[in-house]
């Protein structure tokens, strides 16, 4: 039997029990896939990430309890801030290679900066049943990977209690961003994947690259700051590149210690 160290990290907060906590495996040498994928099941966390030491940065996947994931932002964040302090103290930058490709996280004042792949939506027809699922009203709907759906304003977002059932059943993308302009910050959203073993997750780094260019050109400002509305809530600094978009926040270790294998 072996030993796996493993860290459990709440990102895009400042604030242990906020944000979105993470579970972070180092592996020695790569684990068959369905081993990772009962790994996340016990963790029962919204991602597990898996991260391997290469020659040129680390091979990182990202697994839900029920799916594995082909781009996660908290999670990376995570693993970015356990590599920071636990593998290569105080490195300013790690490159991570992915199903998304190469994905670099940049260590700044305390934040980590991820840059990730921007995932444009395309307009699509707002259509009764995204209404119905909300049980409130639909201005807007794109899609990318992910189903976004506008709603008039921030009180929306934050006092949703959605027909999971019926957002199970939208037949559109992975999973389901709800946005609306914000009142102190930019944009607020929530998001949820009830296909993908999370009905709800607290927040979300994927998601923003299909915010940040929505929010960008409707707002006609590059540099933008982002709330997530969930329970645990977090705040997101956010940068529209172009092919490219920057998502920085903090993270907090939360547990440390090993998994038997």
């Amino acid at each position: 039997m072996t030993a796996m160290r493993y860290f459990v990290v709440d990102a895009f907060t400042d604030v242990r029990f906020r944000g979105n906590p993470a579970a972070v495996c180092l592996m020695e040498k790569p684990l068959d896939a369905g081993v990772m994928q009962s790994i996340a099941a016990e963790n029962n966390l919204a991602e597990t990430a898996f991260v391997t030491a290469v020659a040129d940065g680390y091979d990182l996947r990202w697994f839900t309890p029920a799916v594995e994931v082909d781009l996660c932002g908290h999670a990376t964040l995570a693993s970015a801030f356990v590599i920071n302090h636990f593998v290569d103290p105080g490195v300013a930058g790690v490159v991570f290679h992915t199903l998304s490709g190469d994905l670099a996280v940049a260590v700044r004042d305390g934040q980590y900066e991820l840059d990730f792949p921007s995932r444009p939506p395309e307009h699509i027809e707002v259509r009764p049943e995204f209404g119905e699922a909300l049980r409130q009203p639909v201005i807007e709907a794109g899609l990318s990977r992910d189903l976004m759906l506008v709603v008039g304003d921030e009180v929306g977002v934050r006092d949703l209690k959605p027909d999971m059932a019926a957002l199970a059943a939208l037949p559109d993308g992975f999973g389901v961003i709800v946005t609306a302009r914000g009142e102190t910050v930019d944009f607020v959203s929530r998001f949820f994947v009830p296909n993908g073993g999370v009905p709800e997750d607290p927040v979300t780094g994927s998601s923003h690259s299909t915010l940040i260019p929505y929010w960008a050109a409707r707002l006609g400002k590059s540099s933008l700051v982002a709330k997530q509305l969930s329970a645990r809530g977090g705040t997101l600094y956010c940068e529209d590149r172009g092919d490219r978009v920057g998502i920085a926040g903090h993270a907090v270790l939360y547990a440390r210690g090993e998994i038997e294998l």
